[in-house]
């Protein structure tokens, strides 16, 4: 079990923070919230919720994705200075994992602290995504496919997901007709969530499956087919924002906090980057194995869990997630979201912050918010909606980076 806890959390609101003159070519952008801004929010933010000052932290971990191709910028470390004066002279350090960039940061800061190296770490996830248009935005996303089989050959992130989508639905024999219909119900459930959410970046979503069925394939308001059989109310959104945590030892929380969540349980596990080497593309294979690895060494069971926050980039990988967590059975989950499961009044509700679907997608931020946004609910103080029938004790983060490559699964237990 980890020894280490948060005791400081912060999210930005997550949006296109961009002023766009010409709304033709959707060019001319001016940036009304920088990457710059979003880091020093997000640090400010948690080092106050902290009640810790800049001078108290020992180093900082920044996860994001692509920032060189985002915004043109790189050496991401040293811009935490900002965040304070007091930061001046602390080691700062980049990592990149894809989406799951953040919640590599957040391990490597806990193992900076089991092992006795700093006593306070403060981990910040952030992306500014939007400044780029589309196609130039999904080709920097491509990068983290394997290029040489996958970008090389002008595959992008949709149509990677969706021979997931395909592997899933051979495997258990799903007509179209079906598996749209599940996917709805998933899209739904996070719009529904997104709108009590003030930090979501959509929050007027569509509120029901019926109404997203019910939109036209091509024309005004369309569900247009993106990459088959995955539509636009599929697809998560591409969004700009940042969240932060401040990591200490459990033994020093229980110290100065009157309430402390431990990081109870850590899975890390990675598949092959190039999904022809996956011959099982029906399942989170690694997952699952992180999944197993959390829960282990957290020493839960999926009966334990109060709520999740998995890693929704596409209504299908919120099917994937919700079985490789143990929440649905394989093959079963969108049958689980056409029954009503997993709202806010559900055993183990999901994705209450409204999911990358609608609360936003700011790859490198990803990580870094599911654990803050479970740390609220846990302590009590919850960003938008909470459990109906409990006060929550342990919750479940799932983040993804790639397609189905590298799984972070972090298991968070309020223990005072």
């Amino acid at each position: 079990m980890s020894q280490v806890s948060i005791v400081g959390a912060y999210n930005t609101k997550f949006g296109a923070f961009i002023d766009v003159k010409d709304m033709i070519s959707f060019k001319k952008k001016t940036d009304t919230r920088s990457f710059y801004d979003l880091i020093v929010e997000a640090g400010r933010g948690a080092i106050a919720d902290s009640g810790l000052e800049a001078k108290d932290i020992d180093a900082v971990w920044i996860g994001t994705c692509s920032p060189g191709r985002f915004v043109g910028q790189e050496h991401i470390g040293p811009l935490a200075v900002a965040i304070d004066p007091a930061l001046r002279f602390k080691p700062m350090t980049r990592t990149e994992a894809a989406c799951a960039s953040s919640s590599v940061a957040i391990y490597d800061a806990v193992y900076a602290i089991e092992s006795g190296r700093y006593r306070n770490v403060l981990v910040i996830g952030v992306e500014k995504m939007t400044l780029l248009d589309t196609p130039a935005m999904t080709a920097a996303l491509a990068t983290c496919s394997f290029v040489p089989e996958e970008a090389a050959r002008g595959a992008t992130f949709p149509a990677l997901f969706a021979e997931l989508a395909k592997a899933y639905i051979a495997r258990y024999g799903y007509s179209e007709a079906e598996i749209r219909n599940q996917f709805a119900h998933v899209a739904a459930l996070c719009y529904r969530n997104a709108a009590k959410n003030p930090l979501a970046h959509v929050q007027n979503g569509p509120q029901t499956a019926e109404a997203i069925l019910g939109m036209p394939d091509t024309g005004k308001g369309a569900n247009v087919m993106v990459a088959a059989p995955l539509r636009l109310h599929d697809c998560s959104l591409v969004t700009d924002g940042a969240a932060a945590v401040v990591l200490t030892s459990t033994a020093n929380a229980r110290k100065t906090r009157e309430k402390v969540v431990e990081i109870a349980g850590i899975g890390h596990a990675v598949d092959y980057l190039p999904l022809s080497k996956r011959d099982d593309k029906h399942r989170l294979a690694a997952g699952k194995h992180a999944v197993e690895s959390a829960y282990a060494e957290a020493k839960i069971t999926v009966a334990d869990l109060d709520l999740a926050e998995v890693h929704d980039c596409f209504t299908i990988n919120q099917l994937l997630c919700t079985e490789a967590l143990g929440l649905a059975d394989d093959g079963r989950a969108g049958h689980d979201y056409v029954a009503g499961r997993f709202g806010p009044d559900d055993i183990v509700p999901i994705n209450l912050s409204g999911g990358l679907k609608a609360k936003g997608h700011p790859v490198g931020a990803t990580g870094a918010s599911m654990h803050a946004l479970v740390y609220k609910q846990l302590v009590g103080e919850p960003i938008g909606l909470a459990p109906s029938n409990k006060a929550p004790t342990v919750g479940v983060t799932f983040n993804v980076g790639g397609s189905g490559v590298t799984n972070c699964v972090t298991v968070l237990r309020r223990v005072k």
